[in-house]
């Protein structure tokens, strides 16, 4: 690097000095000149100069993430909280690899309670420890000391609950932490009553030697046992993110950039479309983009799922996350940042995480009730025991009803539905099937037909050279040259088989002159002193060149599956050739794996009758519409549903778009296009039908749980609530301590959780 001159500038980017002379460019930016070494430094610089200037304070201040409830993903805030309506904490709406906040003070307060709660139970049951203090220490003291442990538990310990339990009051939003603040503030001021004026309470308050019960332990207990359930159910909701995470750590931190003959290792963010990039073997690639020098084999398991790993050539597209296998190579950054297809899968699966599935609405209208009828009970369970209850009655009835408080859990409810969908969703991702929102992996369970599209679906959607037959006395080098010379100039995808079917047989092309192309029906041109034409039968009868021998030809390769095009030479056709899109290799099986499962494969096409139903037939399809356009999906689909059946759609084509849309469930191949992947419910990434028998078992998978989730919790709160009060107790003298009371509560939530964090291990 030369020295500092007088007139030189220091590239902002990068470093490097630059005098006005040899600047690549230049860029104003608050009243300032920068100087540039090279466009792509310029292109960072304008994309973010804070990042490469002194920033201001106000620009220093880093700015909020955006948190969200999953039960409730209408509430957003910047930075964490509590959900002012279930009280639950706030999840950041970009999954990160750390923990949250909430978990590690939850933690840092649930460690400090037992700290305290354990001595606690000392001092009150020092029995279970082998211990009787009751004739060596006065009771006030006892009492005191009580006190004197507790309160830290339960008013710094438990602050979140009562702030919690407080918010849902000014919201009118009763909840979880309404009941958990309410019962164990009750036991604790009963308690402090109790210590300090005791003379205050009646006989029925006191207990057969006079004194008055306290429920120090009980509240502390209580409300240590609820915060490690909070820090139970906090890392299991993490663990739901899990599958984003594991995609999150696909993606390299750094890029190893070449510019002007020079490497150097950049952070990823600061990669902008045009750089050039190395891809050493063992590494991932950095961002989608083309290779544009060198060769290797890249694992795109991650894509597709399939552990072999694939060859690239100059030319060949590779994504971002993606691992190279072997050689290196450069590559062109075409798509960075949040356009990239890793960060498209997580976005996507983020969004169907917070998104709301129709079942939700039965949970939500239980839960709106759920709080006042559980309150109710406790004060009908307060005034049944202070009535009809044994002596000390009403001590009885404040502990009876406090326990009715604590067991009563509607975050069980909430969360069966939210759990499952976040789990399901993830799940699908790692297997290639991308979920864009929960009412589709409900509706996906319900479906009875299945609309198909032909090419790039059932097929390959890429058509090779399939078969040449010679008329008279050319031969098939000569057809396949002449026509190979005609495609030259073509664009089609029929073209682009004749092509590769001529370098595969290592023949030269013929030289063409006058290419001209005629839309809808084929090409034409001249050899030497000759025309020839390449194109379909209309074409060939307006050259003069029809030939039943050639259409008997034509239509035992459509019979095939084929797709033919007649060569002429002058007025008369010399040879016929067929190109075929291959049949997927998996479309059959998925197929009969679907028909085991009840449902109905339409398929529609807008190819023709014959090589539509050779497909159809070979495939085992139910129903075959071939001709079809695409304004034509759409009329059979309306069709289909009025008749009462529940159509799922799948499609790659910008064609086929309007039809994913109109279907109940739209279904994009992902090797198709952005128009159709937008207007689907459903992506399968590995682009082949099996991802249509792993979505219909995710789909099950995912609604059995749901179901299972609402049973137990509605299943516990049911027969939770009045062994709580107290029901069984003129039966079987069974009583339901509040400390028990709550660890049942802490549980349910966990145990819900813990049921939908099976669908991480579903078989797809």
């Amino acid at each position: 690097m030369k020295r500092m001159s007088q007139i030189a500038r220091i590239d902002p980017v990068c470093g490097m000095e630059v005098t006005p002379e040899e600047a690549a460019g230049t860029f104003d930016y608050n009243g300032q000149t920068y100087y540039f070494c090279g466009t792509s430094c310029l292109d960072r610089f304008k994309a973010n100069p804070l990042k490469y200037l002194e920033p201001s304070e106000e620009a220093r201040a880093p700015i909020g993430a955006e948190y969200t409830c999953p039960m409730h993903p209408e509430v957003r805030q910047i930075g964490p909280g509590s959900c002012p309506i279930c009280g639950m904490a706030l999840e950041p709406l970009d999954v990160t690899s750390e923990d949250s906040s909430e978990l590690h003070d939850m933690s840092r307060r649930l460690w400090a309670c037992a700290i305290l709660t354990i001595p606690l139970l000392l001092v009150v049951m020092p029995h279970l420890f082998g211990f009787d203090l009751s004739h060596r220490v006065p009771h006030r003291t006892l009492a005191w000391s009580q006190f004197a442990l507790a309160t830290p538990v339960v008013l710094w310990g438990g602050l979140p609950f009562f702030q919690r339990g407080w918010a849902s009051l000014v919201h009118r939003s009763p909840n979880m932490f309404t009941l958990i603040a309410m019962g164990t503030g009750v036991a604790w001021l009963y308690s402090v009553f109790g210590t300090v004026s005791p003379q205050v309470f009646p006989n029925t308050f006191r207990n057969p030697m006079g004194g008055v019960d306290l429920y120090y332990e009980a509240a502390a207990v209580i409300t240590t046992l609820v915060l490690l359930g909070q820090v139970l159910e906090l890392r299991a909701r993490s663990a739901t993110s899990s599958a984003i995470r594991a995609l999150l750590n696909l993606a390299p931190k750094q890029a190893r950039i070449v510019r002007e003959g020079i490497e150097a290792d950049i952070p990823l963010d600061q990669v902008v479309i045009g750089d050039i990039l190395r891809v050493r073997p063992g590494e991932n690639v950095p961002v989608d983009g083309v290779i544009t020098e060198g060769q290797s084999s890249v694992d795109e398991s991650m894509i597709s799922g399939e552990p072999m790993p694939v060859a690239k050539r100059e030319g060949a597209k590779v994504t971002g996350a993606t691992v190279n296998q072997a050689g290196s190579f450069l590559m062109r950054a075409e798509r960075v940042g949040n356009e990239t297809l890793l960060a498209q899968i997580v976005k996507m699966v983020s969004e169907a995480q917070r998104s709301r599935a129709p079942i939700q609405k039965i949970a939500d209208t239980v839960a709106s009730y759920f709080v006042p009828v559980v309150v109710a009970v406790a004060i009908l369970a307060f005034i049944a025991w202070a009535i009809w209850g044994p002596p000390p009655a009403m001590a009885y009835a404040v502990i009876n009803s406090v326990a009715v408080l604590i067991i009563a859990c509607p975050c069980a409810l909430g969360l069966a539905t939210p759990m499952s969908i976040m789990v399901g969703t993830g799940r699908g991702a790692q297997a290639g099937v991308l979920i864009k929102n929960a009412e589709a992996l409900e509706g996906f369970e319900k479906i009875d037909t299945l609309v198909v599209d032909k090419t790039g679906t059932l097929t390959e959607g890429k058509p090779k050279l399939a078969a040449i037959q010679a008329i008279g006395s050319h031969d098939e080098a000569e057809i396949l040259a002449i026509a190979g010379g005609l495609e030259l100039g073509s664009e089609h995808p029929l073209a682009e088989a004749i092509i590769e079917g001529l370098h595969d047989r290592l023949i030269t092309p013929a030289a063409i002159s006058e290419f001209a192309a005629i839309a809808g029906k084929g090409v034409q041109g001249r050899l030497e002193q000759r025309r020839v034409t390449l194109g379909n039968m209309a074409l060939m009868e307006e050259v003069g060149a029809a030939s039943e021998a050639a259409a008997g030809i034509a239509n035992t390769m459509r019979s095939e599956g084929q797709t033919a095009m007649f060569l002429a030479i002058d007025n008369a056709i010399a040879g016929v050739i067929g190109v075929a899109d291959q049949i997927r290799p998996t479309s059959a099986e998925a197929i009969r794996l679907l028909h085991q499962d009840g449902i109905r494969v339409v398929m529609l096409t807008g190819d023709n009758r014959l090589t539509a139903s050779a497909v159809g037939t070979k495939l085992g399809i139910d129903e075959i519409h071939a001709d079809v356009l695409p304004e034509g999906k759409i009329s059979l689909i309306k069709q289909l549903q009025a008749t009462g059946r529940i159509v799922a759609m799948a499609g790659d084509g910008i064609n086929d778009a309007p039809a994913l849309a109109q279907a109940h469930v739209g279904i994009a191949m992902g090797t198709g296009t952005d128009v159709a992947m937008e207007s689907a419910s459903i992506t399968l990434l590995r682009g082949d039908l099996m991802g249509l028998v792993r979505a219909r078992r995710l789909s099950r998978a995912t609604m059995a749980n749901i179901r299972q989730n609402l049973f137990f919790a509605f299943v516990y709160n049911v027969a939770g609530v009045p062994i709580a009060a107290g029901v069984l107790y003129p039966f079987t003298g069974l009583l339901l301590s509040p400390m028990v009371a709550a660890l049942a509560m802490s549980l349910s939530s966990v145990s819900v959780i813990a049921s939908s964090l099976r669908l991480r291990s579903v078989s797809l």
